[in-house]
């Protein structure tokens, strides 16, 4: 303890190992006491740091963090960006290196600014505000990467029945408020209504979340739908081969046609490996095909469209074939998966830069939702469905959630698991079911209490049958997104900048 509070080394090092424990309170590890842990020990890390100390001590935290939770994506710049070992490990250092200084900036914020050791209660709130401003800066700052939020720890723990009040953002919230109110509990000691009032403020979230979790929000807008989810596992370094093209079709198209009968099929993310354009003939036999046995098919596909100025922009789109309609464009894109920042530069320098697929354009925001059986659903491709306030805006108009990914591009390393636990809390969110289709895993059937009703195993080609039930009416989330905690936190934020000003004349 004596080490972790001080300026130096060992309490850098004591941070960076702090951070790394977070990703395994998340999945597929599901320690969730461990991300309390993580979080108490990165605040009493800070107690005494000043300064540029304190902008190293959160970076070591996020360095942690993101080195332990994200270094998958060396899979996808060494195996598929055909990167040799020792550049693609210097690219995935430097990815994590610079997701650190998410961490370090609000370290040296904290620190010059906002801590207040002498006020253990006021400090404890004000460090657990900091901590949501910080996962919400992560949710758009140079597009998002909104990766490894603590929430997503209490899918499944005590928290959860607060994810419809709040979202993921409230379950932050509160296991930061409750890592700091753990460390000032002696500080509180020889005040005893300072005690009680931290121990109050410590179990309100908790007994809140068991109160009510499994609490239901919303209710059943119609009957069930037998829904059949199409895995074709297809392998990666195969997908976009022109002479692999009929094939996959082939299969799909099979797949398909010897399903039992249901009122939805669904195929993962571009499952048709070929412009729009060129694949109609296709489309329109498998709407004809969908018509006949009274169901609706959802598929992703490239688009390609040309604007006002005669541009060609391609874009990563789900289109609703058969007794469905609609067709949408992805609008939260995947740097250097789906597009390439200074693309001018970068092109060409090595095959990671011009992986297949990786110039797509943003979608229009304001798109209209999938229509399928004559219920709204709200599409996520991939990468969509991990940023909580835009999943929510979509979800508020729909009936269900709808979410197909390819995450081949991770191979067997944990995102895909993580990306799985962030569809989980979607639906937990939302009160809705949600329906998870992918490529090679995890395929899965996800119910309004955020819990798996069906799931098949991943990295085999096979199909998911279950059944789902439209829903309506809004949760509190839904209705009010993140105004009510964000309010919360601007307050005690402003509080604890004004009182520290007071306290540093005096």
């Amino acid at each position: 303890m004596h080490w972790i509070s001080r300026p130096g080394w060992p309490g850098h090092l004591i941070a960076l190992a702090a951070g790394a424990l977070m990703p395994l309170a998340l999945a597929p590890f599901d320690l969730w006491p461990l991300g309390l842990l993580s979080i108490a020990l990165f605040y009493l890390s800070l107690r005494q740091s000043e300064g540029r100390h304190g902008f190293w001590r959160g970076w070591w935290y996020g360095f942690g963090t993101f080195a332990a939770g994200t270094s998958w994506v060396y899979v996808s710049i060494h195996e598929y960006g055909a990167a040799p070992v020792p550049l693609a490990a210097l690219l995935t250092l430097l990815f994590v290196a610079g997701l650190g200084l998410l961490f370090a900036l609000p370290a040296w914020l904290w620190c010059r600014w906002l801590r207040r050791t002498q006020a253990p209660l006021s400090d404890a709130l004000s460090f657990a505000a900091l901590w949501l401003a910080l996962e919400w800066l992560r949710s758009w700052l140079l597009t998002g990467f909104p990766w490894l939020y603590a929430g997503y720890a209490q899918l499944d723990g005590p928290l959860a029945g607060l994810a419809p009040l709040g979202g993921v953002w409230l379950l932050s919230f509160s296991l930061a408020l409750s890592a700091a109110l753990l460390v000032n509990l002696q500080a509180c000691y020889p005040q005893r209504p300072r005690l009680l009032m931290a121990l109050l403020l410590l179990a309100l979230p908790w007994a809140s979340g068991l109160l009510l979790k499994g609490q239901a929000w919303t209710q059943p807008a119609g009957a069930p739908l037998k829904v059949t989810a199409v895995q074709g596992n297809i392998e990666q370094d195969l997908k976009w081969q022109p002479q692999q093209l009929q094939a996959q079709l082939a299969l799909y198209r099979e797949l398909t046609l010897n399903a039992a009968p249901a009122d939805l099929y669904v195929w993962p993310e571009t499952a048709v490996p070929v412009l729009k354009e060129y694949a109609e003939g296709y489309l329109g036999v498998m709407a004809q095909r969908a018509r006949e046995r009274q169901a609706a098919l959802i598929t992703g596909l490239p688009v390609r469209e040309t604007d006002a100025e005669g541009r060609n922009r391609y874009y990563n789109a789900l289109q609703a074939l058969g007794e469905g309609d609609g067709l949408y464009f992805k609008q939260k894109l995947v740097p250097f998966g789906e597009y390439v920042p200074l693309q001018e530069l970068l092109r060409g320098l090595i095959a990671f830069f011009d992986l297949p697929m990786s110039d797509f354009a943003r979608g229009p925001a304001g798109q209209s939702l999938l229509q399928a059986k004559g219920y709204a659903i709200a599409p996520f491709i991939c990468y969509e469905v991990v940023y909580p306030q835009f999943a929510a805006a979509l979800a508020a108009d729909s009936q269900l959630l709808l979410t197909v990914s390819n995450d081949a591009w991770f191979g067997r390393s944990i995102g895909p698991l993580q990306h799985l636990q962030m569809a989980q809390m979607r639906a937990l969110e939302s009160g809705r079911w949600m329906i998870r289709a992918t490529n090679n895993g995890v395929t899965a059937l996800i119910d309004p209490q955020g819990r798996l009703s069906a799931q098949a195993p991943s990295f085999e080609r096979t199909l998911l049958h279950g059944e789902v039930l439209p829903m309506q009416g809004l949760t509190p989330y839904l209705r009010w997104g993140l105004v009510p905690l964000g309010s919360l936190c601007l307050l005690l934020l402003g509080h604890a900048l004004l009182q520290r000003r007071r306290e540093s004349r005096r």
